[in-house]
């Protein structure tokens, strides 16, 4: 079965650690309806068995022999891939058969650049895990949705973020934007890639028909900690234009000073720290990466602003006592940031 051109799609799964489910995401990407598919399975590290995987038709499986991170394992996989629609989708995660194909003409559609799935919880699919993920302005991004009635969510839209457990993209935009930033090695790579991919001129859409029913854990622990910590940082320090980042320097600030609080109290201030040594010492790549990404980019941070918000959701995100309160001071101050650009 070939998927060369524009006729098919590549579909790029990691795989990591004891896998459960990853042959029945395989095989239901294989069972696709109106789309021609492939298979890129890369090898991160994983404990369950892939040889069932090494001689099926249609499925390519790498071994890169050591943990690339989501960021570098995808990036692999699409490089090893022949389609003209790249979708990535989580080993966890089950695609409805339609799914792929509805993503592959969402994706193929002009002035689109990335489309995200309609993702379930698996364990209740009439319930969302995310319909797009908003972005905060300060940075942070959450499961946009997260718990609601999906039928709530059945009309397409523009989001500011797409979900990579579960995204598709043309190949001429994925070359065009250098796919997912490596230095990231896992999460914020889907937040920051959409926000690049606005800043070039193209949206970012969720697509309602396009449904995938995802095994949702929130896990925390000390290095996720790090890597969102530092990740987010990163993002907004080659993203953000340089008014933006002046604009809502009181803010950051306030926010870094909370999370050093925050961090003291659930015991994870060593990877707080660790996040902050670690610009530090890759200032080089990140004045490069800045230069490069707002040398690209062709619409403002007014325009990028409107796509951001400035509130904090308490469904998907652990907030403190008075909350609420930070949520009125914050709108009103992002309000005005906006009306400055």
């Amino acid at each position: 079965m070939t998927t060369e051109g524009g006729t098919g799609i590549s579909v790029v799964m990691l795989a990591y650690g004891a896998e459960p489910v990853l042959l029945e995401a395989v095989d239901a990407v294989l069972s696709s309806r109106g789309v021609q598919v492939e298979v890129v399975v890369v090898d991160n590290g994983c404990t369950s068995d892939l040889s069932a995987l090494d001689h099926r038709g249609g499925v390519q499986v790498l071994r890169p022999g050591s943990n690339t991170g989501f960021a570098g394992g995808c990036n692999l996989g699409a490089g090893s891939s022949h389609a003209g629609v790249l979708a990535f989708v989580n080993s966890d995660a089950v695609v409805e058969p339609d799914a792929l194909a509805e993503l592959a003409q969402a994706a193929r559609q002009p002035g689109v650049g990335l489309v995200s799935g309609s993702i379930r919880l698996a364990a209740t699919p009439e319930l969302m895990n995310s319909a797009g993920n908003p972005v905060h302005a300060l940075g942070l991004s959450w499961a946009g949705g997260l718990g609601e009635p999906a039928d709530r969510h059945a009309v397409g839209t523009a989001v500011a973020s797409a979900s990579g457990a579960g995204l598709a993209v043309r190949r001429e935009v994925w070359d065009a934007l250098g796919g997912f930033t490596v230095e990231f090695f896992a999460y914020q790579e889907d937040c920051d890639l959409s926000l690049r991919c606005w800043q070039r001129g193209w949206q970012v859409r969720y697509v309602p028909t396009a449904v995938i029913a995802h095994h949702y854990e929130f896990s925390r622990n000390p290095l996720k900690f790090y890597l969102l910590e530092r990740n987010r940082l990163a993002m907004l320090l080659t993203v953000y234009g340089g008014r933006l980042l002046v604009l809502l320097a009181p803010a950051l600030l306030a926010l870094e000073l909370a999370m050093l609080a925050v961090a003291l109290r659930q015991g994870w201030l060593r990877q707080k720290l660790r996040g902050y040594r670690w610009l530090v010492a890759h200032r080089g790549w990140l004045r490069r990466r800045r230069r490069a990404v707002q040398a690209a980019r062709v619409i403002g941070d007014r325009e990028l602003a409107a796509l951001l918000t400035g509130h904090f959701d308490p469904v998907a995100l652990p907030l403190p006592v008075g909350a609420g309160v930070l949520n009125v001071l914050m709108g009103g101050y992002w309000w005005l940031v906006r009306r400055l650009l």
